[in-house]
């Protein structure tokens, strides 16, 4: 017996220290305030103190992932919601081209609107959990990202998980970018312009992805945009809890995480990617902040995500690194793609385009 119960300490406190160790440094400090040098420059958008009928109108569109999925196996939820995902626009008209290609080894689209720069590009990378998710789902986005650029847009579909280690999608993105340096929609062709943009999932890829090709000193974007990133996949932030009530997009479908004690989580993400989460690599909050290209930030004050938007934010310009921080109230996580129906989402879109023209001006 009591080399049973040896054992099973020696477990626990292997346990609780591996954990700890895989949850890496306290971000505490980047919390709320601004930090260093300039500070972060962060705005907060409302269009008034409690929710409007358009808000109303897209909260109420959340439930009907709930409902594919109500009453499925769990083995078919995955393609059930890859599905949802991609025919998301399937009702929309888009005054653009899209043009399949091959972005060295990563399938991809151009997205061209009319009158488009080919040599003004920007690689977007999708959101989706990195497991669903596609151009196709995101061609409300990519679209406006080619109106507001005065550019072309190339939407990659990096591979995903589960049937991809994570590795595997960071490696596409990188791929893609420096394909994307030389090559445009008309062939081989110098970039005159880049940026680098993403959401959710997609925006954790750009801000892994900034930082990979300052360290490998590459061709900087000009500027960078990441939509509800998520930035630490330690799962420290506040917000993961106090906001999973308010957030309608991404609380119902992962609420039933938050009664799993956080060391399991981090555990399991180890044995599942290989890859610890407080690596820089999956988790850019945790990495070298200084030296990045001009970076705006957007996330809703009521969505899961937001205080990973604003340490990361935080630790940049306490770095240095110039980073714009704008929140606005009572949006769902990356409710750009939701433009135009939501006045919010040309709002934010008009946002991007100041950004992205005072950093690369358009001809």
């Amino acid at each position: 017996m009591y080399w049973i119960l040896l054992a099973v300490a020696l477990v626990l406190v292997v346990w609780f220290v591996g954990a700890r160790a895989l949850r890496g440094p306290d971000l505490q400090a980047f919390d709320g305030v601004q930090h260093g040098g300039a500070g972060t420059r962060r705005t907060r958008f409302s269009s008034g103190p409690t929710p409007n009928d358009e808000h109303r109108a897209v909260n109420a569109s959340m439930g009907s992932i709930a409902a594919i999925l109500k009453g499925t196996p769990h083995s078919q939820h995955m393609h059930l919601l890859r599905n949802y995902m991609d025919n998301m626009t399937a009702d929309k008209v888009f005054d653009a081209r899209f043009i399949p290609v091959d972005a060295g080894g990563v399938r991809a689209e151009w997205v061209l609107a009319p009158g488009a720069d080919p040599t003004r590009r920007t690689l977007y990378i999708h959101g989706g959990a990195w497991m669903m998710g596609s151009p196709l789902s995101h061609r409300t986005i990519t679209t406006r990202f080619s109106e507001i650029t005065g550019g072309a847009v190339l939407a990659i579909d990096y591979r995903l998980m589960p049937e991809h280690p994570r590795m595997a999608g960071i490696e596409d993105c990188r791929n893609s970018y420096l394909w994307m340096l030389d090559n445009g929609p008309e062939g081989a062709a110098p970039a005159s312009v880049v940026f680098v943009a993403g959401d959710s999932a997609g925006g954790n890829l750009t801000l892994s992805l900034i930082a990979w090709v300052r360290d490998q000193g590459l061709r900087a974007p000009d500027a960078a945009v990441a939509l509800s990133p998520a930035t630490d996949g330690t799962l420290g932030s506040p917000s993961l809890l106090a906001n999973i009530e308010t957030d309608a997009m991404l609380g119902p479908l992962f609420k039933h995480m938050s009664r799993v004690p956080r060391s399991v989580l981090l555990w399991f993400a180890w044995f599942q990617h290989r890859i610890r989460p407080n690596d820089p690599v999956v988790s850019p909050a945790f990495g070298d902040l200084a030296g990045l290209p001009p970076l705006l930030i957007h996330a809703s004050d009521i969505e899961m995500l937001l205080d990973d938007s604003v340490r990361y934010a935080n630790k940049a310009s306490a770095a240095g690194s110039p980073v714009t921080l704008q929140t606005w109230n009572h949006m769902v996580h990356v409710w750009h793609i939701f433009n135009p129906e939501l006045t919010e989402a040309r709002q934010a879109f008009d946002e991007i385009g100041r950004f992205l023209n005072l950093h690369a001006p358009r001809n």
